[in-house]
């Protein structure tokens, strides 16, 4: 079929650009937006300098753009949405992504914390917070993660992707097959995964892979971002090879799958339809698209080289899905 064709408008975000913010030096990772009255909210992941030992932590933040005009900056956040946990919680180091839905009186966010290990570099775990004041700052409903590792679902339970079709909610996130050695680096394998719930806080796991592999078995697949139209769900998502994917060659590419029932997906990658550019920030990866329609226009936020590193850019569909 047809691949969809995106006119790339530029990057509205640069976290390099920013000054008086030590939380935020550089990466704008896993947007997502929430639509405000005259303008877009974007949520992103970011990072300050490394410490002494050269290790990272990650916040999350915001940024507001113009409805009108998606490239134009209106406001962004003066402080991290959301505190890192304490000693030995799951998001004791680390609050990415983050995904935002409006509750009843409240705007809910699920996000995936991180904690260090020792075998391997890292491990993740959903958890959720609420805000009151209009999306700005939110507290965490507890310490602990909502999604956590379980029997079939080992580790790296992250990416959650928030959406309510139809009576129940549904959480797309990303669940670890394995840890991969390479050059005896661990390197995490991780497949597109969906749960159920009648209220957001209980969840059932659909307990088996989404999205079939293509480039090889441990071919990694993150951010799927599903939105309907035209009577169909249609998912973006990006996916990349388990070895050499931090280069221009086996790094992050964007798939595309379609499902009348959010069960089974045809996965169709040709239709995706973004690609990279000849040169610049996203020639050599493109990853983590978010789809989201505005004023009758449809968008994709996404990420270029290292994986966000230096912010998101916006695409605009031309067409429709």
């Amino acid at each position: 079929m047809t691949p969809y064709r995106w006119t790339k408008l530029g990057r509205p975000f640069v976290p390099q650009q920013i000054e008086g913010r030590p939380w935020l030096r550089s990466f704008a990772q896993a947007p997502h937006t929430l639509l405000l009255a005259d303008r877009i909210r974007v949520y992103f992941s970011c990072r300050p300098e490394p410490d002494a030992r050269g290790q990272f932590v990650s916040y999350s933040a915001w940024v507001d753009l113009d409805r009108r005009d998606p490239l134009k900056v209106l406001d962004m956040a003066t402080e991290p949405i959301l505190p890192l946990g304490g000693l030995g919680c799951f998001d004791e180091f680390g609050t990415y992504p983050v995904s935002v839905i409006a509750q009843g009186d409240v705007l809910r966010a699920y996000y995936a914390g991180w904690t260090r290990c020792e075998s391997v570099p890292f491990d993740t775990a959903i958890g959720t917070a609420v805000s009151r004041d209009g999306g700005k700052t939110f507290q965490r409903e507890g310490d602990g993660p909502l999604l956590a590792a379980s029997l079939n679902e080992p580790f790296v339970i992250s990416g959650p992707k928030i959406r309510r079709f139809g009576h129940q909610y549904q959480l797309f996130y990303i669940a670890g097959r394995c840890w991969k050695l390479v050059d005896g680096r661990p390197e995490p394998v991780y497949k597109i995964r969906m749960a159920t719930s009648d209220d957001g806080l209980n969840w059932q796991r659909l307990d088996r892979d989404l999205i079939e592999s293509r480039i090889e078995p441990d071919e990694a697949q993150a951010s799927p971002d599903v939105f309907e139209s035209g009577g169909r769900f249609h998912m973006f998502f990006c996916y990349r090879h388990s070895a050499g994917f931090r280069g221009k060659e086996k790094g992050y590419r964007i798939g595309y799958a379609s499902s009348t029932d959010l069960l089974t997906w045809t996965r169709d990658d040709a239709r995706a339809g973004l690609g990279l550019s000849d040169e610049g920030w996203d020639s050599e990866m493109v990853a983590y698209p978010h789809v989201f329609r505005v004023d009758g226009v449809t968008y994709m936020a996404y990420l270029g080289n290292a994986v966000g590193r230096d912010g998101f850019g916006i695409a605009r569909l031309e067409g429709d899905l």
